[in-house]
């Protein structure tokens, strides 16, 4: 019998980081507590056409409303609730979205090399049985520098306090160290950014900018992911109550 690999993701230490209760939930006890929406299914749907725009795979103008539609009736069919008026707007603002993405990424970065798209990372972590496991969305090589960047769906955009937060660009610091390690690359080498898809913008849709990783944000990031293995494997999942309120678990039987 082959023994599972022992892995965590951003996705999940981000979620340990949040709550360790709610990490045991959703990680360890595998129960499903959130199902998605039109949100997520926006999201879905769009880093679908971005990948095969960035492959030059030239996809179907229709490609967009065609994944958000089967993705909707998923939902449907799992009786979760959205709101139709969200739902026929997106229809209308994916294509518009998606068709600035060529002209913002040749506007940010010139003339590039397309490196990989949805590249798997499924790195040892040092002094550890675990791995780290991550998708990076996107890798451009421009000259000898490469660069990374994540597709985010939003409304208009983000403020300077969600840019500059740091679980949200712990993401991009973990994705270049492992990156880096799994290559044998010079972290110098490397620029991480977020490309943002602005659902509800009038104008720059597509907007993308660069996030900083040095030496001590890097540090600080394996702390974390060394603090959360740790705990995982002594199975410590204490509550943390300050996150309570804005929890999908507040005041259901698994978080009474």
């Amino acid at each position: 019998m082959t023994t599972p690999i022992k892995k965590i993701s951003y996705s999940e230490l981000k979620d340990w980081a949040k709550c360790p209760h709610y990490h045991k939930i959703a990680w360890v006890d595998r129960i499903s507590v959130f199902e998605g929406n039109e949100y997520t299914a926006f999201g879905t749907a769009a880093h679908t056409v971005c990948e095969k725009k960035l492959l030059q795979l030239a996809p179907d103008d229709n490609l967009f409303n065609q994944e958000f539609e089967k993705l909707i009736e998923g939902l449907v069919i799992k009786k979760v609730e959205m709101k139709q008026e969200n739902i026929d707007a997106m229809v209308e603002q994916g294509p518009a979205v998606l068709a600035e993405v060529d002209e913002a990424l040749k506007s940010y970065f010139g003339e590039y090399e397309v490196v990989s798209s949805e590249e798997l990372l499924m790195v040892p972590i040092d002094n550890s049985e675990y791995k780290f496991k991550g998708f990076v969305d996107a890798v451009v090589k421009v000259g000898d520098t490469y660069h990374l960047f994540d597709w985010k769906t939003c409304s208009w955009g983000w403020d300077s306090r969600r840019r500059s937060d740091k679980m949200t660009t712990y993401q991009l610091t973990l994705y270049k160290y492992f990156f880096c390690k799994k290559h044998d690359i010079d972290p110098d080498q490397v620029e991480t950014h977020f490309a943002l898809l602005k659902r509800t913008a009038k104008k720059n849709r597509v907007e993308i900018f660069r996030v900083t990783s040095g030496e001590k944000k890097t540090k600080n990031a394996l702390k974390l992911l060394e603090h959360a293995l740790y705990n995982i494997s002594k199975k410590r999942y204490i509550k943390n109550r300050l996150s309570c309120r804005r929890c999908d678990l507040y005041k259901t039987k698994h978080c009474p």
